[in-house]
């Protein structure tokens, strides 16, 4: 069972369609472009409440769970000129909304003794671009969040690692301008996901998918 968190646009929208094509039980959210159906999810990530309530009416009734989160925002600016409010609305987003979420389905997988999670990072964390200070904190503060809580839930069968990602022809990488933007692709995600699902000694690290960039 696949649960994609951010399943509306960008990554997210392109896995979600890949695993139901698939005909995987996949299930997806969405918070402000998107409409409810049957696998199909209104959650606000920043809210507890909203996150444990999908977790809690959704059919989990297979103990093999893969939970990938794309639910993501982002704001430009340079620090001196930044606005507080839109600056930590990143990080509530991208990182607390990211541990919001798996912090709902980790007892479920603690009980089945199995879980794989996948959270999306990024080349800018790594490399250090203006502008992206936001940014690149909330992806950086994924990377100690997954060592720790790998470490917590290593003797689970419950994996979790972060993919750095670099500038791909979907989601916001398709924002740059085309004589800047690389040619990655969603199927090497999908690639590296594949990898760390079939693979129960990968955990607490980063993978980076950038195409040499870094």
């Amino acid at each position: 069972m696949k649960i994609i968190i951010g399943a509306s646009g960008g990554i997210g929208k392109k896995l979600y369609d890949h695993y139901w094509d698939k005909q995987e039980v996949v299930y997806g959210t969405f918070l402000d472009n998107g409409e409810e159906e049957e696998f199909m999810w209104r959650v606000d990530v920043t809210h507890p409440q909203s996150v444990n309530g999908f977790a809690e009416e959704i059919d989990l009734y297979d103990g093999r769970i893969t939970l990938i989160n794309c639910a993501g925002v982002n704001y430009d600016s340079m620090a001196h000129l930044a606005d507080v409010y839109e600056w930590a609305q990143v990080i509530d987003v991208n990182l607390v909304g990211t541990f919001n979420v798996i912090r709902a389905f980790l007892p479920f997988m603690r009980k089945h003794n199995y879980g794989r999670i996948i959270n999306m990072g990024s080349v800018v964390a790594q490399k250090g671009i203006a502008g992206t200070s936001a940014y690149a904190a909330s992806k950086a503060g994924l990377w100690g969040m997954s060592k720790a809580i790998a470490d917590e839930n290593r003797d689970k069968n419950i994996t979790i690692n972060t993919l750095n990602l670099g500038y791909m022809d979907v989601g916001m990488g398709v924002k740059l301008e085309p004589e800047i933007r690389p040619r990655g692709d969603i199927q090497n995600i999908i690639n590296a996901i594949d990898f760390l699902v079939g693979s129960e000694f990968v955990t607490g690290t980063s993978i980076d998918i950038n195409g040499g960039l870094i």
